[in-house]
């Protein structure tokens, strides 16, 4: 009976334990959260995008794909949508959609515009860590 229970409790824990690191979490801006992933000094890609740009959605799988990986575990990548969200690209200096902002802490280390190929998308990730 202790051995069956054992057996199911290590079965139930199996999922956790093979799951490996959580992957980079994305989220919409908001200014208190940029302020907290600052303050805690996170890696932090700002993602200016808009649902009708075909640049965007060339640039979201490349991103997924990096979130996964467990250097960039810790990345906060804030969404920022271009066509509703226009006080936030002032804040950034951001007028285009399809710009990356890459920041270490509270420090900007980068920034691009329209970029596609995923070993420069990737370095410009790389600059948050």
């Amino acid at each position: 009976m202790l051995y069956r229970r054992s057996l199911l409790a290590v079965l139930a824990l199996a999922p956790l334990a093979l799951s490996g690191p959580a992957a980079a979490e994305t989220v919409p801006f908001t200014p208190e959260a940029f302020a907290a992933a600052q303050k805690a000094g996170k890696p932090i890609l700002i993602e200016v995008s808009a649902p009708w740009c075909p640049i965007c959605k060339t640039q979201k799988p490349i991103l997924a794909k990096l979130a996964e990986q467990p250097r960039f575990k810790d990345l906060v990548i804030f969404d920022v949508d271009f066509d509703t969200r226009k006080d936030v690209l002032r804040q950034f200096n951001a007028r285009m959609q399809s710009t990356l902002i890459a920041f270490k802490g509270e420090t900007e280390t980068g920034r691009s515009v329209g970029e596609t190929q995923p070993e420069w998308i990737e370095g410009l990730v790389e600059k948050t860590l």
